[in-house]
């Protein structure tokens, strides 16, 4: 069993920055395949950054420059920089763990490559 426990989320002024961690408890093999997710209300869940099976850290779009991810291997943690915030980052941001790879190759940034979800964490971004 895997539990994931995020942190971090608040409330902040457009251009403000905020740091998510995930704490990642019980199997660990889990930690392998790590990524954050979020989802507005009224939106589809995405994905934001990824990272797993030693490939670097993967970004949409969207988040590329503005946002770093870093994960402690020793603390089971993955943690979510994010700077430049603004009104399109507002969500909640889920926290998700466990490969599952579908015919053959592992993207990170879709729903159905992880097998563990979080509770999430709300990120609130005021204009």
């Amino acid at each position: 069993q895997v539990q994931l426990v995020e942190s971090g989320g608040g409330s902040v002024q457009d251009g403000g920055s905020l740091t998510l961690a995930c704490a990642l408890s019980g199997d660990t093999r889990a930690s392998t395949c790590m990524g954050w997710f979020r989802q507005a209300p009224g939106k589809q869940r995405e994905g934001v950054a990824a990272i797993g099976f030693n490939e670097g850290p993967i970004y949409r779009d969207s988040v590329k420059g503005r946002f770093s991810l870093s994960k402690d291997s020793v603390k089971n943690t993955l943690y979510l920089q994010m700077n430049s915030l603004n009104v399109e980052d507002a969500a909640m941001y889920i926290c998700a763990a466990g490969c599952r790879v579908v015919s053959g190759t592992w993207f990170g940034l879709t729903e159905f490559e992880y097998n563990y979800w979080g509770q999430g964490t709300q990120v609130t971004v005021a204009s």
